[in-house]
């Protein structure tokens, strides 16, 4: 067997095992990349202040208002917008989210639950194939390997696809689609057209997948960056987090020094976001953004120290070992998000191109394995040598 033989039946076996799965993760990834413009078009009502605020902003008065009045969840996190005309954002959990008076800290009015519901179911089945409860690990453990099967296949396609002669006859069939092409044909052909050029961010996109479903390629990802893998944390029992749990309202003396601080630290800052419950004693943790929350190169977190608002720890994207750098930026490139609008429609456009993969994929290996079947069939109907007529003039 050749080397390329073996390279075809490595990538159309690894490709019909994993297919199912890798459908539904190209399909939800197609969808995630819409999910942060889908959600703020959905919100755009109670987001935008009718009139933006003029007086000075206190977290105290707001984080007072929000948690004297009745709330659907327990506040895990609050975020300020520079921009004047954006209601402060309060999160409840995971899902659900409230907009913010600035000036009272009442509710304006809630997010868009039926989007934010939409996509977060969409995440639950790229993450773990919408699994209940204690089926998640399950669940992950699919996702998971159907994703570096597709790192394989990604490997594979281009040996495979990668024209005999670089000569027009050759490279217009590979690189173009062809009209007037059906069946068998015409599968090929937009198998190899798509699997060429969306290779690249595909690659790309499956093997930081695998870097966040596996442990060991997440410390590969420190080690190969010449960094140290930091402890594994455990993470909260399959069902269960923290926005199950009622948090104790915030501790909110002294907060508006710290936010007047936190704010003046740095330039330019489009978001401030603080987790809740604020405890009563210990350090102050703000995440201050100068991005739109997809740049790990603009965001920072900034330690304060509760009773004197000095600074405890300042971590801007500069002092981040580097594998901490690539662990962050590898979240980003997954989505696309970490280069802007072109990026996520490059990584829109290559989710949609590994769903005809996919289909084409598999109507390819159909149609193999029913040629291989009749071949079959018809070598069995062929007469054997002692079946066969004997010839004129001889007995049998």
């Amino acid at each position: 067997m050749t080397a390329r033989r073996a390279l075809f039946w490595v990538h159309l076996t690894l490709g019909v095992a994993a297919a199912g799965v890798v459908l539904v993760l190209s399909a939800t990834g197609l969808l995630l990349v819409v999910q942060r413009p889908a959600t703020s078009w959905a919100e755009r009502e109670v987001r935008r202040l009718a009139a933006p605020r003029t007086e000075p902003f206190s977290i105290e008065r707001v984080l007072a208002g929000a948690q004297a009045g009745p709330l659907p969840g327990a506040p895990t996190q609050v975020t300020v917008f520079a921009d004047r005309a954006e209601a402060p954002l309060l999160a409840l959990g995971r899902e659900s989210v409230v907009y913010l008076d600035p000036a009272s800290g009442r509710v304006i009015g809630p997010g868009s639950a039926r989007a934010r519901g939409f996509f977060h179911a969409v995440e639950d089945w790229h993450r773990w194939l919408a699994a209940p409860g204690e089926s998640r690990p399950t669940g992950r453990a699919l996702t998971g390997a159907a994703t570096l099967a597709f790192v394989v296949l990604t490997l594979t396609g281009p040996a495979l696809w990668w024209p005999r002669r670089w000569v027009r006859a050759h490279l217009r069939p590979a690189f173009l689609f062809q009209r007037g092409l059906s069946g068998r044909a015409r599968d090929f052909n937009w198998h190899n057209v798509l699997g060429i050029w969306s290779v690249a961010p595909l690659f790309l996109i499956a093997l930081t997948g695998v870097v966040m479903a596996y442990p060991w390629a997440n410390d590969l990802l420190f080690r190969v960056s010449g960094d140290v893998p930091p402890p594994r944390r455990e993470g909260p029992p399959a069902g269960g987090g923290r926005e199950d749990r009622k948090a104790p309202p915030s501790s909110l003396e002294g907060l508006d020094a710290l936010w007047t601080r936190a704010s003046a630290h740095v330039a330019g800052w489009r978001t401030i976001s603080l987790r809740l419950p604020v405890p009563a004693q210990g350090p102050v943790t703000f995440t201050v953004d100068r991005g739109n929350g997809s740049r790990p190169d603009l965001r920072a977190q900034l330690t304060l120290d509760r009773r004197s608002g000095a600074v405890v720890r300042f971590e801007p994207y500069a002092v981040l070992t580097p594998g901490r750098r690539w662990r962050a930026w590898a979240r980003w490139t997954h989505t696309g998000e970490a280069g802007g609008p072109l990026g996520m429609a490059v990584a829109g456009l290559a989710c949609g191109g590994a769903v005809v993969l996919g289909v084409t994929g598999l109507t390819l290996a159909w149609r193999r394995g029913r040629a291989w079947a009749g071949r079959r069939a018809a070598a069995a109907e062929e007469p054997t040598p002692s079946d066969a007529p004997a010839p004129a003039g001889e007995s049998v």
